[in-house]
């Protein structure tokens, strides 16, 4: 095995863990340490990882520190340095947390922890956006430790969020939703009901529908490196979202595009409130006024942001240029065709009901412009080809079965 300077601990076992995986395996032959706390299919069955951790109280606060200060005993390496990326919000919330500590055994390049309270807590990040000149969606913020009456006046339909979703899925009940779509102020009350009675002390966000299919939302993936200056910013329209309803809001398919206003403002965004790391914007354009409404950043790479790598710019070798060899990089704004997609082509050419953009993706597989990380050539595990193949006829029944009017 090539020996390297730097070996990725990557805090995750999911999809997103995955493509950050392959993302350093691709750019520098590495096999990167996973950590996770059970075993997903996605990961453990590929023989690009040299080694899962598996830890049971990895979702623990107190014991988070400890585990991967042990993890860092097991593989620190002499003039070897440990680059820790997290690939879910609870885990990067986790290591922002306890940055001090970790700092001890670990590179990474992640916000202030008062920053990321900013940005996690909806109300404090459509009042940064307020202030810096991106658009939202209209909001309001019902208190479940309040459990009052919502008596606003609203405009139907609304969307009904936890603010929280972290905390929202520590209590499971019947119906929990991800995102629940009301028709009324009697439906939207029901929903609240429900929620309050589950024991989810924290806000519901109550928010105006954008009208629109899967292709009225958009993505965006930013690097803003250690000295707070954005490196990379992306456009992509969704194609596809997932169509389940604990799963709505994780795309399977994105067509990447250019709007220059619109990454100015997002990258102006950012390096006014003193970001770092990969930042993962959701969006949706709305036709009725001509704006792009941002919904949320979350604060790393997303499960589909893979699509900057196969465009030529490396996930990893941003990370490492930055945190291991401190080198700076030029803007780049990323103006290259390109299709992802975790779905095979058959969903693409039944489920997207949007012709333009449904003619657009037949094109880039056409040009071979398109491209499934999932299969990724290196992955040489015989077991994960029979997974794979299963999880495909199953995302063709699973759209098949659930489908929805925008």
């Amino acid at each position: 095995m090539m020996q390297h300077d730097f070996l990725p601990i990557i805090v995750g076992t999911d999809m997103n863990a995955y493509n950050m995986a392959i993302s350093f395996h691709e750019e520098y032959g590495i096999h990167p340490v996973l950590v996770g706390k059970e075993e997903m299919s996605f990961t453990s069955l590929s023989s690009i990882p040299q080694a899962i951790e598996y830890e049971k109280n990895l979702w623990n606060k107190e014991a988070f520190v400890s585990i991967l200060k042990r993890i860092a005993q097991k593989y620190a390496a002499h003039n070897q340095q440990l680059v820790l990326i997290g690939t879910n919000d609870f885990y990067v919330r986790l290591i922002i947390e306890h940055q001090d500590e970790l700092r001890e055994d670990y590179v990474f390049n992640y916000m202030s922890e008062e920053l990321m309270n900013n940005l996690l807590v909806k109300k404090n990040f459509y009042r940064l956006c307020d202030e810096h000149g991106l658009d939202t969606p209209e909001t309001y913020f019902y208190s479940c430790r309040e459990q009052g009456i919502f008596d606003k006046d609203v405009r139907f339909p609304m969307i009904v969020k936890p603010s929280n979703g972290v905390e929202y899925y520590k209590n499971k009940f019947p119906g929990q939703q991800k995102v629940y779509r009301v028709e009324s102020l009697p439906e939207l009350q029901q929903v609240l009901d429900q929620v309050n009675a589950s024991g989810y002390q924290e806000d519901m966000i109550i928010q105006d529908f954008i009208p629109g299919d899967d292709t009225f939302m958009w993505d965006s993936v930013f690097y803003v490196n250690s000295k707070g200056k954005a490196e990379l910013g992306t456009l992509a329209q969704v194609v596809l979202q997932e169509h389940t309803v604990t799963a709505i809001g994780n795309y399977t398919a994105l067509v990447t595009r250019y709007d220059e206003e619109l990454l100015k403002k997002l990258q102006y965004f950012l390096e006014a409130v003193g970001y770092q790391g990969f930042a993962n914007f959701d969006l949706k354009y709305d036709a009725r006024d001509g704006k792009f409404k941002v919904f949320e950043v979350n604060i790393r790479q997303g499960r589909s942001s893979y699509y900057t790598t196969a465009c030529g710019h490396n996930m990893a070798k941003y990370i490492v240029d930055d945190v291991i060899h401190s080198e700076e990089k030029e803007l780049t704004y990323l103006n290259t065709e390109y299709l992802f997609t975790v779905v095979p082509k058959i969903v693409l050419h039944k489920f997207v009901d949007n012709q333009e953009v449904n003619q657009e993706c037949r094109r880039l597989i056409r040009q071979g412009n398109w491209g499934n990380p999932m299969f990724y050539k290196a992955d040489t595990n015989f077991k994960r080809k029979f997974y794979l193949f299963a999880r495909q006829v199953n995302y063709y029944r699973k759209y098949k079965n659930n489908q929805w009017d925008s």
